[in-house]
């Protein structure tokens, strides 16, 4: 029988050229590794699997985590037929041709068949609105996977018919475990002879990301260096830590710097510095660097920071922050990077207070609220004598020629005369500042005390 659901399960390939990762693919649930959280006995999704009628999933997590292979065992497991697709390479067009397929298979008294679609976050909403009816009506049971946030990539409608499974980064240990059967497996490298140093298996693991395909892919690559030496020298072939560390020069980072990871670690390297570890915010800083990340973006955020975070507290904060990002506009990476690591130890030290960025909130809180009142008469310009005799400037006093440098005058609007907006902490230069500012209140409003905090924003 041809077509979308054959009579037989095609044999696996033995195909020595396809790629390690590929020969090494799990095909069962037994030999997956990983993910014990979701795969542990008292789960919800082992339930579903022993009860075998699985609910339609979306899996999230990073590259290489097991998100394909985990579908494809999932079908095997309870005895489903698996269509699989990718979003990049399917269109609406064929797989609506698959879904009616699947109706009539179903009709005719089939179990409904899997339907796999990689890369979901790919399609956009109205192309993922195509799958609610089949996924509706029974006739296929979705797994989505995707690497980004489904709360953003996936339609509401069809998130709200799925189970959303997150899958984590795999262990130092799950990828030795994975690089060890691939090495004594015979679809895998055991017709090569090489064995590995442990510290060469664990080094690989390390540098990989907890992530599976490119650990695998990477053995690969060493194995073939060390077969290469064991030619030269005449020795049994053994794969070193030299192998890997010439395979792997760079560690392997995951990034996305339109997506989740991208907000994830500029919200630590933001966070870290808020909370004064310069040893975190500089390795956030330099980790998204190393990843591939826009340094003019960082150093924008640096710049953010001086102000949101730190302020008047200390006004140099804003000083190091510019200053590192003209150096990285002038000089570039990856000699703009040490101006940045500077700017973030000096922003993580500095004394924090974000009274500015409350005191901007409080403002745009009072013009939300309708306070958009005219300029005080006695505040405006009278540049033409209409003006004038309208009132314009009258009562502007010019607080040079007062004795102290402050007029008694309200520069605000009768009805936020005592609204206070900034509130300096005590924290740092901005007690200092603070004292001059509650000062020059007094004396411009011609009261020694504050006004009652039900006024204050």
């Amino acid at each position: 029988m041809t077509g979308l659901f054959p009579d037989d399960t095609p044999k696996e390939s033995s195909d020595q050229d396809r790629p390690l990762a590929e020969r090494m693919r799990p095909t069962t649930l037994e030999e997956f590794v990983g993910q014990h959280r979701l795969l542990g006995q008292d789960s919800s999704l082992r339930a579903s699997i022993e009860g075998g009628d699985l609910p339609s999933l979306v899996l999230w997590g990073p590259p290489g985590c097991g998100k394909t292979t985990l579908a494809a065992c999932l079908a095997q497991a309870v005895g489903a037929t698996l269509l699989s697709y990718s979003a990049v390479r399917v269109g609406v067009k064929e797989l609506r041709q698959a879904m009616a397929e699947a109706a009539k298979f179903r009709a005719a008294g089939g179990r409904p068949p899997i339907l796999f679609l990689d890369e979901i976050h790919r399609f956009n909403k109205g192309q993922q609105d195509a799958l609610l009816p089949a996924v509706e009506a029974g006739d296929i049971v979705l797994i989505g996977a995707t690497t980004e946030n489904p709360s953003f990539e996936v339609n509401a409608a069809l998130l709200s018919r799925c189970r959303v499974l997150v899958l984590e980064s795999l262990t130092e240990e799950d990828l030795i475990q994975i690089l060890d059967r691939a090495l004594e497996s015979e679809r895998g490298l055991a017709t090569s002879g090489v064995r590995a140093e442990p510290e060469a298996l664990r080094l690989c693991a390390e540098r990989c990301g907890g992530d599976a395909r490119f650990a695998l892919n990477s053995l690969e690559l060493a194995v073939r260096l060390a077969l290469q030496r064991g030619l030269r020298e005449a020795s049994p072939p053994i794969l070193q830590t030299a192998d890997v560390d010439r395979v792997l020069t760079e560690v392997h980072l995951h990034y996305d710097k339109g997506g989740e990871e991208h907000f994830n670690l500029i919200s630590a390297l933001h966070k870290s510095l808020r909370n004064s570890d310069a040893q975190a915010g500089v390795y956030w800083l330099v980790r998204m660097l190393e990843s591939g990340e826009d340094p003019l973006y960082v150093a924008r955020r640096l710049v953010r920071f001086a102000s949101e975070d730190v302020g008047m507290a200390d006004p140099h904060a804003l000083q190091q922050a510019v200053a590192a990002s003209l150096a990285v506009e002038r000089i570039g990476l990856p000699e703009g990077a040490l101006a940045l690591v500077q700017a973030a130890v000096y922003l993580a030290q500095a004394p924090k207070s974000n009274a500015i960025y409350l005191a901007h909130r409080a403002v745009r809180e009072a013009l939300d609220q309708g306070f958009r009142d005219p300029v005080p008469l006695s505040l405006r310009n009278a540049t033409t004598s209409l003006m004038k005799d309208i009132g314009y400037g009258e009562g502007y006093r010019y607080a040079h020629d007062e004795e102290d440098g402050v007029a008694r005058m309200d520069c605000l609007p009768e009805r936020l005369r005592d609204r206070i907006f900034y509130h300096p902490t005590d924290r740092g230069f901005e007690a200092e500042a603070g004292d001059r500012l509650r000062e020059a209140w007094r004396r411009s409003h011609g009261r020694s005390s504050r006004p009652n905090p039900s006024q204050e924003e």
